[in-house]
């Protein structure tokens, strides 16, 4: 079968992201599946999975933003940032006040930088940052820059605040509860995660892998197929006709119309409505060349 298109998968606690694929791989029988974003195993909530021609568009839904709900535990800290780590640190969080954490939260908003996990993917000389913490060799851990554009306390228990995070690429949630303990004095960890969007695909259309398997031994996968357009929704869009679509199809540079104003990328589509292309803009000639070219497959 020619399947082409994007699952929004919820993934449940437990298996890795890797694993929720091969799920997928193994019930649809398409040889090419990926996905638009890790999700730690012990999180839950929206995973993009892409099949076929999708994945080559994987790297532009890295891009989009997300959206999580954290239940984030104050007094104690581990040292995998996480509720499966070995506690590292106990605090008292019973004097906190209202005024003191939202004074606290107000500076993880916006842009600041992050050190990742120890356990966790991001490599550092060829190694994981999880291998080197397993094997007990110390590493210097890379700073990076994210960006939160939306934090916002949605509940606050004694010893638990639920947060909604909204962030860029790269934002660890898991750094965000330990930096947050650490600020507070009182020591944190991430309890449970939920992502609950990335991008266009919303927990509330995400479906589950028992639904996807059953779509795809009934035949009714086109249903939740949707289309692999979708992971460059935000590019503007482009319609070519004749000479221009013939070179766009062949992958050839070609002339769009001066209303067309220059920017990085475009999507091209046919007067009919088929993605044919991801069009990069080449200031030099003037021109647009094809740099993903998408065959036709009905």
């Amino acid at each position: 079968m020619n399947i082409h298109g994007i699952l929004n998968l919820n993934k449940p606690e437990g298996p890795t992201s890797f694993q929720a694929v091969s799920q997928v791989r193994r019930c649809s029988g398409v040889r090419r599946v990926g996905h638009g974003g890790t999700l730690d195993p012990l999180a839950r909530g929206v995973l993009p999975v892409l099949l076929g021609q999708a994945t080559r568009l994987s790297e532009f839904m890295t891009q989009f933003s997300k959206v999580y709900r954290a239940e984030v535990m104050l007094g104690i800290a581990t040292d995998t940032y996480d509720a499966a780590g070995r506690v590292t640190f106990q605090g008292d969080p019973s004097s906190l006040s209202s005024g003191q954490l939202e004074e606290t939260l107000a500076a993880f908003r916006g842009s600041f930088f992050q050190l990742p996990p120890p356990f966790s993917a991001v490599k550092v000389r060829g190694r994981r940052l999880y291998s080197w913490a397993r094997s007990g060799e110390a590493v210097e851990l890379p700073v990076r820059q994210v960006q939160v554009f939306r934090l916002e306390l949605v509940g606050w228990e004694p010893s638990c605040i639920t947060l909604e995070v909204e962030c860029g690429k790269g934002t660890y949630i898991r750094s965000l509860a330990q930096d947050l303990g650490e600020r507070l004095g009182c020591g944190a960890h991430l309890h449970s995660l939920e992502r609950t969007r990335v991008g266009p695909f919303r927990i509330e259309e995400a479906l589950s892998l028992s639904q996807v398997e059953g779509a795809f031994e009934e035949g009714s996968w086109p249903d939740i197929l949707r289309p692999m357009e979708e992971a460059v929704e935000s590019l503007e869009k482009v319609v070519v006709e004749g000479e221009a679509e013939r070179r766009a199809r062949l992958g050839q540079a070609l002339l769009l119309p001066p209303s067309v104003q220059p920017s990085k990328w475009r999507r091209a589509h046919s007067q009919d409505g088929r993605f044919l292309a991801l069009l990069r803009f080449q200031p030099d000639t003037g021109l647009w060349h094809p740099e993903k070219v998408f065959l036709p497959w009905n």
